[in-house]
């Protein structure tokens, strides 16, 4: 505690008068600084103020008027903001909350949410596609192609269907081994193809219509000394229909995948052909090869080349 007494407190009505005082000084900041900065004494400011509440009808006491003069000198009544801080950065955001509080609430639930789904949702399902790809590099796919190659194995009738369907298993799982998915699909669908043939049955067929040749002759580009000779034909499978196959064109190296095409064969059969469509437009012996239930290729009945074209 000090040692020092306390004075006797100013009556309210003598404060409030000062304080008027020196918001009237305020005010009329010139003539205070011209007052107190110039020559002039105290007792000139007093006497200038009594003019000023005379003049507005209002009796000041002296020790008022000086009580004033004194206040505004030492800047009291007068409020001093606080230096900038953190604690007062605080205070003011604290106060003016009313404004920014709804939307940083709603920007801080929006980070949440964003933050959430990253680590609930997509982090999780992320990591669960990675697992699914692993496992279908590493099981899923490799399975497919034991699964057809067993097929394979148990269905054909040829050794050649093994060794492709091996080659391709083989292949296949190495692609897969090394992270390729396309390449390993692109083996199952090789082995699916090859399954697939070896099942099929149809009858092949010389074309006997009006408006489609039978055969015709061309002059290989690679030979234009030769003669290649070709039967145009179909495959009919048991129901009637005709069958789609891909065929390798021998001219461009390209399969296509035809319902018709040109199969080359000796000039005798080409002859024979065109002789037995002279001799009443109606071909006797139509039928020229079969292919059967787990054999590759059809078994034909007259000699052929092997080779074949998609367009003439």
């Amino acid at each position: 505690m000090s040692d020092t007494p306390a004075g006797p407190a100013a009556p309210l009505d003598d404060v409030m008068l000062a304080m008027d005082v020196v918001d009237t000084l305020r005010h009329r900041q010139d003539l205070a600084v011209r007052e107190l900065d110039g020559a002039a004494r105290e007792k000139q400011l007093i006497e200038r103020l009594r003019e000023i509440y005379h003049s507005q009808g209002i009796e000041v006491p002296d020790h008022i008027l000086k009580e004033g003069v004194s206040a505004l000198e030492e800047s009291r009544f007068v409020y001093t903001p606080p230096p900038p801080s953190f604690k007062r950065t605080l205070a003011r955001l604290y106060v003016s909350r009313g404004k920014w509080g709804k939307p940083a609430l709603a920007a801080l639930a929006a980070l949440l949410v964003v933050i959430g789904g990253y680590f609930l949702v997509y982090r999780p399902y992320q990591s669960a596609q990675a697992e699914g790809a692993r496992l279908e590099l590493a099981e899923r796919l490799p399975a497919q192609m034991d699964a057809l190659y067993q097929t394979i194995f148990e269905e054909t009738k040829v050794q050649q269907a093994v060794v492709e369907a091996q080659s391709l298993r083989e292949r296949g799982k190495a692609l897969a081994s090394e992270g390729n998915r396309e390449g390993a699909l692109d083996a199952i669908e090789r082995l699916t193809a090859l399954r697939d043939k070896l099942r099929q049955e149809y009858t092949l067929r010389i074309v006997n219509r009006p408006d489609v040749q039978s055969g015709f002759w061309t002059f290989p580009e690679v030979n234009t000394d030769a003669t290649n000779y070709y039967i145009v034909v179909e495959a009919i499978n048991a129901d009637g229909d005709k069958l789609s196959l891909p065929i390798e064109n021998e001219e461009n190296g390209q399969t296509e995948v035809v319902d018709i095409w040109g199969l080359r064969v000796p000039e005798v059969v080409y002859q024979a052909v065109a002789a037995d469509k002279r001799d009443d437009g109606i071909l006797e012996m139509s039928e020229i090869g079969r292919k059967t239930y787990g054999f590759l290729e059809p078994e034909y009945v007259v000699p052929v080349l092997g080779g074949a074209v998609t367009r003439w």
